[in-house]
């Protein structure tokens, strides 16, 4: 094993993205070690040529290179250094580490490893990293600082990087290597084909949405001054506005958030030309297009952004994360694709403002179409059929449920949202299906939120986050549903609003009716799910019973629990394991763990229960399912550029026998692991990427 360390200069910033970066960096030290054996250091500024035997050992195909943050250094030597080692020979501590529930940091994983500090990465690394590789600040005389103007300080920086190979070292000894075998390695492999190939990225269109933003927020900002008189210059002044409606309304607003804005711009109690004022603001802070710059900033001159996903980047879960344009964090369009394609020639027009009143809502819907097929290629899309709700079924053993998807995949039932208020309410699924045709679909709604939120133990709470996601209206919902709600229900729902009153806790600001329908829909999901209900309670009982006897492991229906050292693991059918770093049974009972915290994130404690764990189970054997199509579907000449939760993105020629039918039959195939699952895909062809 050859153990690989690089550090380099530029005048761009590494937030630009890696492959942005490394493509004009320059490489100053590369830092090595052959195994066991010392650590070595190339002074590459020195001006002498690479050490013969690091030029050996880079030449020689069957030795494998392992860096952290491999995707990084092996860039910086494809480009900077012009040597292309295969993917095959890379293996990555970073990714390692991520796989096992860790975090990505070489610092802080040498803290939490207790990782001695002769082997720990060098604390003052960062001020000299900041010294060294980055420009100095604007108003310095010196606009780089070298081994000649500060000759002590890069010693130090050489020793340093030589600390980083020693923590390297010690960090891949001391992780498992549970989600590192060779089939896991193979898959990072091809993850790492897929960022080298990139996406193609319409430049002309990201432009002309900037461009197209520039003048909104300039008129939205006029319209603000001339709704204040002059008291706010900007909508996006977010203390000024809330100073001025206290002053000119006397209405105390908590915040400005997005939610907080729409209801007050709903409530007609309000002035016209307060709600007035809170539209313009509401507009002018949408964030999402700020993807376009991110786009920009990290395109190559052949038109590609590359590097946008991080293998195993999701904690816990496993799931690739996004980066710079955040492809995992799209915004759910409002808009119909038709309308959207239609809002993007406008764009490119400069006439966007004459078209649609709301441009901020136009360019944020059109983000996605910024991602195009290249000349004489198409896209070709296929994500999985609702795969959390079929897993959910499948690990929790509900016939009904499984029964009802394979009908619905052959064409012989109804889709399952329509049977799960059917279920619920003790209706007729073609009741559910009349609804939907001649009257308001919300039955269909309320079937839908039921089975995306409340699978993981979610409650009222869920049910309110999955209102604001799909656009349901909560009052017309508990008018429409509360006549057909059993009285026992309906008791125990109120039950639990007056404990909740009692013990202070939250309502989400809802009224008490909504509260207890809403409660009472959960009661009646869960009713028609024991399967479910039983596996949230099996799988704290039995992640307990693992916790407390370390070494044994404890089978939970389709799922192995064990703890081995600090590890808490739930092996999946796939042979992967979800790991809970220092796992433990708190005061009270629950179960936590150590794990970087998604709002802080910070390195603590962290609290779950059985639902959760159903959660993480769900999303982490989704990726798995989804992954081990890969190789097939690549094979097949569907070359993946991206992937998006349970969705393949791919480039393929512009020809009929690419098709996205035949891609959705792929990406659907069910592995030997998972007999009995039934998967279902479907897809679409386009030249721009859009929603499903």
């Amino acid at each position: 094993m050859i153990w690989l360390d690089t550090e380099t200069y530029n005048d761009a910033p590494i937030k630009h993205g890696t492959y942005k970066y490394t493509s004009t960096c320059e490489p100053m030290i590369v830092t090595w070690a052959y195994n066991d054996g010392p650590v070595r250091c190339w002074d590459a500024t020195a001006g002498e040529p690479m050490p013969a035997d690091l030029d050996y050992l880079l030449d020689d195909p069957s030795e494998p290179i392992s860096a952290h943050a491999a995707m990084f250094d092996r860039n910086v030597l494809r480009y900077g250094l012009k040597r292309d080692i295969p993917i095959t020979r890379w293996r990555c501590t970073m990714v390692k580490a991520m796989a096992h529930g860790m975090p990505g940091g070489l610092d802080l994983l040498c803290d939490i490893l207790k990782i001695p500090t002769d082997l720990a990465k060098h604390k003052a690394g960062r001020t000299l990293l900041m010294l060294f590789c980055k420009p100095r600040p604007k108003n310095s005389a010196l606009r780089r600082a070298t081994a000649k103007s500060h000759p002590a300080e890069w010693q130090e920086f050489l020793s340093y990087a030589g600390a980083d190979i020693t923590a390297m070292r010690e960090v891949d000894r001391k992780l498992p290597t549970w989600n590192w075998r060779p089939e896991d390695i193979a898959m990072w492999h091809l993850d790492q084909v897929i960022n080298d190939r990139g996406l193609c990225v319409d430049v002309p269109f990201a432009e002309a949405a900037i461009a197209a933003v520039a003048r909104e927020q300039k008129r939205l900002a006029k319209r603000t001054q001339d709704n204040t008189n002059e008291a706010v210059q900007s909508a996006t002044q977010r203390d000024q506005m809330l100073i001025h409606i206290v002053k000119e309304y006397g209405i105390e607003l908590p915040d400005l958030q997005m939610d907080t804005l729409e209801r007050r711009i709903a409530d007609l109690s309000l002035p016209v030309e307060l709600r007035e004022l809170l539209a313009i603001r509401l507009q002018a802070s949408s964030t999402s297009t700020s993807k376009y710059n991110s786009l920009l900033r990290g395109v190559q001159p052949d038109g590609r952004l590359r590097g946008t996903l991080q293998f195993n980047g999701a904690a816990r879960t496993r799931r690739p994360a996004g980066r710079m344009f955040q492809p995992t964090n799209l915004p759910r369009p409002d808009l119909k694709n038709d309308e959207i394609d239609f809002a993007i020639d406008t764009i490119l027009a400069g006439a966007e403002d004459l078209i649609f009143p709301d441009v901020m809502r136009v360019a944020r819907n059109a983000v996605r179409g910024a991602i195009i097929a290249p000349p004489g290629k198409k896209l070709t899309v296929a994500d999985l059929a609702n795969i959390e709700g079929r897993e959910g079924a499948w690990f929790g053993g509900e016939a009904w449920k499984l029964q009802a998807f394979m009908d619905n995949d052959a064409g012989i039932g109804p889709d399952l949202y329509v049977v799960a208020y059917s279920k619920a309410f003790g209706v007729e699924p073609e009741v559910v299906i009349r609804d939907k045709e001649q009257g308001t679909g919300l039955m269909r709604q309320i079937g839908k939120v039921m089975e995306l939120m409340l699978q993981y133990e979610g409650g009222v709470g869920a049910w309110v986050t999955g209102a604001i996601t799909y656009g349901i209206d909560l009052d017309k919902l508990a008018e429409v549903a509360f006549p057909s709600i059993p009285a026992d229900v309906l008791a125990e729902a109120k039950g639990m609003y007056d404990w909740t009153i009692k013990q202070k806790r939250p309502t989400f600001g809802l009224s008490e009716q909504v509260f207890i329908v809403l409660d009472s829909l959960k009661r009646m999901w869960r009713r028609q799910q024991p399967g479910i209900v039983t596996l949230w309670a099996d799988l704290k009982e039995t992640a307990a019973k693992a916790i407390c006897q370390p070494g044994n492991t404890f089978t939970c229906g389709l799922l192995k629990i064990r703890r081995d050292a600090a590890w808490l693991r739930i092996q999946l059918p796939s042979g992967n394991a979800l790991c809970y770093p220092s796992p433990r049974i708190d005061d009270g009972g629950g179960i936590s763990y150590m794990g970087i915290n998604n709002y802080t994130k910070k390195w603590q404690r962290i609290g779950t229960y059985g639902g959760k764990f159903l959660e993480n189970i769900c999303q982490g054997f989704a990726g798995d399912l989804l992954r081990h199509n890969w190789p097939a579907i690549e094979a097949a000449g569907y070359e993946i550029v991206l992937t998006v939760y349970d969705e393949d993105v791919t480039e393929t020629p512009d020809t009929p026998e690419f098709n996205a039918t035949a891609l959705a039959k792929l990406v659907a195939t069910v592995p030997p692991y998972a007999t009995g699952l039934p998967l279902s895909a479907a897809g679409f062809e386009a030249y721009r990427y859009r929603k499903g």
